[in-house]
Order: structure tokens, then sequence, then C-alpha cells
């Protein structure tokens, strides 16, 4: 995931004030909508919206706005099974019962 938006971000580094004014406007996103859409797209394997999504915020603020879904999904998951976070989070990722 994060080569992914490393090969991205890396397209547009040394561009500093000369982006084109549609590309400024498109990072002004909220990060956490660029983390809903990113997510929703790699779930969905659609790299042209994974690739808009990764190009609305820069790749600390994705990453960011990634890991705070995560947590807050897993959190929501865990009320709703009534299991610990640390349970659902290994039952996610199909890790053994610690």
């Amino acid at each position: 995931m994060f080569d992914r938006m490393r090969k991205y971000a890396d397209r547009f580094r040394g561009t500093g004030g000369s982006e084109p004014p549609e590309r400024r406007k498109r990072r002004a996103h909220n990060l956490f909508e660029a983390a809903a859409a990113y997510v929703a797209a790699r779930a969905e394997d659609d790299q042209d919206r994974i690739e808009e999504a990764a190009g609305c915020v820069s790749p600390e603020a994705l990453s960011f706005g990634v890991s705070e879904l995560a947590c807050r999904a897993v959190v929501a998951l865990a009320r709703e099974r009534e299991e610990s976070p640390r349970t659902v989070a290994r039952d996610l990722l199909g890790l053994p019962v610690a």
C-alpha cells in the first residue's frame, strides 16, 4: 500500500508552487474524506479511484487518515461483536488468537 502511495507522490515531488491550480485545489480536500475514498477504492480494487484519492492529500496525511479509519473501524466492530479491539484486529488479519 505505502509503496503505491510513495510512487504516486514521487511523480509530483519538486513541483512546489508550480502545481496547476486544479491540483492545488484537489490537495485541499479533507484528509478523512481522502482516506475513506482510498480505503473504499482499495476494497473495490478500483485503481483509478485509488490514485485519485491518493492525490488529494499528502502521503503522510493519507497514511494518518487510513490509520485513524482503521482504528475507528476496529473499535466499532469490537463493540458490535462484544469483543476486545485486539481480538477483532487479529481476526481481521487472520492471526491466531493471542
